[in-house]
């Protein structure tokens, strides 16, 4: 919750889309964390409400929707740790549903889609939701040839060689299988080894890990493939990509073809014949979920008809046909024994509840989110009264909840259990790492610290978001590393900007004070330092972009951007002479209009973000000492998709009888063209069914084609 924010509905088209904008980013970087890093750093609930808010702005202003919003983008990019694995099927993410109403809706929605009656039959199956890691298996003359992770849906990380190491996953099919076939699932691991191996580890080396998912993803990403068949990984079976061959004609029969090969299919999915079936046999798992001997967070409906789920085709980033019914976060009480501020990269000032070691799920937790001033205050982010007006204090006994992530979030206190003595926490005005005023802006409740280039905190931020995986990925400069660079005085040591890093090398060559003499360095570790960093003296121009931590620029922005201008040269002589409108009405000069116009997903917040990060001078500056030392590559231009109406801005009114309105606009979607609500002198085509009216009227005033649905189909050749 790091906003204040007002109740959708009280929103203004601006502020929406400035809001919308803020999510995109905010969101975009804890998927990151989560599917990248392996590092989560919010709660699952915590998660999901930010989704939620996303997507109740964007149902009240689906005009404002953005092409890198969090309901158009699957998981993240790829790490270059590991060759990248094009996926011939994109693996796509599951939309969430948190009640029976949800869950109701969601039948509903697929019902309509297909114009189906009341009457109907339509069958789900329901199965456990696997807390693990998404995995693609692809076979080619029945032998495991590739495995892939899921990477940002479209491209995963070559994990092959472990994969193999995994028992429960066969390296051959028999003979009545595909010449051709990829099989989905989930990578896991159980409970019991995972308890094991934290008490084998604690013991020998002094370190534990979080929670099983995260120690089994980061099992699978070993470069010792050795390392990786030390470690118990199982493997459950739910779903394909490319198949030579129809599996079967359910959902249920593919995935019992699927365990008739070999692989572990889960037993307790089910056949559900109604929505009161479904809703049965998610609590009769929620019922098993502490007994399961892996972990799961919800159950997954899916249409069982296989020619359904092809009808009802996909989102961006999600299936109709599916979702994920999540189950509540895990809870328990602890006691609060300090507040801590942390000063993240744009100087926000979080705090951070230390609190005593409690088991939560099997997971010990000592640091619970607190969000921000307000939060503590018992104020919420609708600026209403918040756990009844209670506040939080150092002291309290505080009820937590986790649901599978690092840092749980403190949901109340025990009233009856306050001490006497307790006093409200006053939250400092102050930066706790460089002594800056801090400010809080109107209509924000975090707290911003004003030291800019002199604050410690912030510039170690961006130096480690610089070095970051989706950024220029130089291996060898992590936190505790970059912290070591940052704080020598030596100038031949220092690393304060980006450029630094690619000038270490020259400066130690002059240097009495070589860095290999010093504790926690070797000639090897440093030798591999200097080549990490030289490998990256060329990188693509949206890590590029990324890297330079512009608000609001996330990597799906910078892609856009990149894909766009094609070099940084012409992205920055852009910018530069863009002018936003002088008064509201204007339109701005033409580089303005590209901006805000010409590249979907790129609005005027994202604009005005680029344009103030090229007015201040010390990142001109930066930026100039950098590209003495690194290359931005150009941008290869991006194909576009071959059909009769790619391109073409399509409008589809009246009663459709082959297909229901939605079916259509995601028919011609696939195909390359943009659907439009409403008819005007850039609609190129108008698909006219009986009952059309005023959209018919007024494309036949301006002289746009209509067809009617028939013809729809013979003009796509279907």
């Amino acid at each position: 919750m790091p906003h204040l924010r007002k109740p959708v509905e009280d929103l203004t088209p601006q502020e929406a889309a400035e809001e919308l904008a803020t999510l995109a980013a905010e969101i975009a970087e804890h998927d990151r964390r989560y599917y990248a890093e392996d590092a989560p750093t919010i709660s699952d609930a915590e998660y999901d409400e930010l989704r939620l808010r996303n997507a109740a702005i964007e149902a009240a202003f689906p005009e404002l929707m953005r092409s890198d919003s969090p309901s158009q983008v699957v998981g993240t990019a790829p790490s270059g740790a590991f060759g990248q694995v094009r996926h011939a099927r994109p693996m796509l993410s599951l939309d969430n549903v948190f009640t029976d109403e949800d869950m109701n809706d969601f039948v509903a929605s697929v019902r309509r889609f297909l114009s189906l009656r009341a009457s109907d039959e339509l069958v789900f199956t329901a199965e456990p939701k696997i807390d693990g890691l998404s995995m693609s298996l692809r076979y080619e003359d029945r032998r495991l040839v590739t495995g892939a992770t899921r990477g940002d849906g479209e491209t995963g990380e070559n994990v092959t060689a472990n994969v193999l190491t995994i028992t429960e996953i066969p390296q051959t099919l028999p003979a009545d299988a595909p010449d051709v076939v990829e099989v989905r699932g989930e990578v896991y691991m159980r409970r019991d080894d995972f308890l094991a191996l934290n008490e084998k580890s604690a013991a020998e080396a002094g370190r534990t890990f979080a929670n099983p998912r995260n120690f089994a993803a980061g099992s699978l990403r070993q470069k010792d493939p050795e390392n990786t068949r030390k470690r118990p990984l199982k493997f459950f079976a739910y779903a394909w990509g490319e198949t030579g061959e129809a599996l079967a004609e359910t959902q249920y029969d593919a995935v019992q073809r699927l365990g008739a090969w070999g692989f572990k299919v889960n037993e307790l999915t089910a056949i559900c014949k109604s929505a009161e079936d479904m809703l049965a046999h998610y609590r009769a798992i929620e019922a098993q979920r502490a007994e399961l001997p892996y972990d799961i967070d919800g159950v997954v409906y899916k249409v069982n008809r296989l020619d359904l789920q092809e009808r009802l085709g996909f989102r961006s980033r999600s299936p109709r046909w599916a979702t994920a019914h999540k189950f509540p976060a895990e809870k328990a009480t602890t006691i609060l024994n300090g507040i801590d501020i942390q000063v993240g990269r744009t100087g926000a000032l979080t705090p951070v509840a230390r609190l005593e070691p409690v088991t939560v799920g099997g997971v010990v937790v000592t640091n619970a989110t607190l969000h921000n001033e307000d939060y503590i205050r018992g104020i919420g982010n609708d600026g209403k009264p918040l756990r009844e007006g209670r506040d939080i204090r150092v002291g309290d006994t505080v009820l937590i909840q986790r649901a599978g992530d690092v840092i749980p979030q403190i949901l109340d206190i025990v009233p009856e259990k306050r001490l006497a003595d307790s006093v409200p926490y006053q939250f400092p005005h102050t930066c706790p790492a460089c002594g800056s005023h801090a400010v809080r802006e109107e209509g924000e409740a975090v707290w911003r610290c004003t030291g800019g280039l002199i604050c410690p905190a912030q510039a170690v931020e961006r130096i480690r978001h610089f070095v970051s995986r989706n950024a220029f990925d130089i291996e060898g400069l992590g936190e505790k590393q970059i912290e070591f660079f940052f704080s020598q005085e030596d100038p031949s040591l220092r690393i304060r900007t980006p450029a630094d890093i690619f000038t270490l090398k020259r400066r130690q060559e002059s240097s009495l004070k070589k860095l290999e003499k010093i504790d926690g360095f070797g000639a090897v570790s440093v030798r591999k330092l200097y080549a990490a960093i030289d490998e990256r003296r060329s990188v693509a121009l949206s890590r590029f972009l990324f890297a330079l931590g512009v608000r609001h620029v996330g990597e799906t922005n910078a892609k856009r951007l990149a894909r766009h201008y094609l070099s940084f040269a012409a992205l920055r002589d852009a910018v530069v002479t863009a002018e936003a409108p002088a008064a509201k009405g204007l339109p701005g000069n033409a580089q303005w209009q590209e901006l805000v116009n010409d590249i979907e997903g790129i609005g005027t917040v994202v604009a005005q973000a680029l344009i103030d990060f090229f007015k201040e001078q010390h990142n001109i500056e930066a930026i100039d000492e950098l590209l003495v030392e690194v290359t931005p590559q150009d941008e290869e231009p991006v194909g576009e998709v071959s059909s009769p109406v790619a391109g073409k801005t399509i409008v589809f009114t009246g009663s459709l009888e082959r297909m229901s309105r939605d079916e259509a606009k995601a028919m011609a979607e696939r195909l390359g063209a943009k659907v439009s609500g409403s008819v005007s002198k850039k609609t190129d085509l108008v698909v006219a069914g009986p009952g059309a009216g005023s959209k018919l009227k007024q494309a036949t005033e301006l002289g746009v084609e209509v067809i009617d649905e028939d013809q729809w189909f013979v003009r796509i050749g279907q």
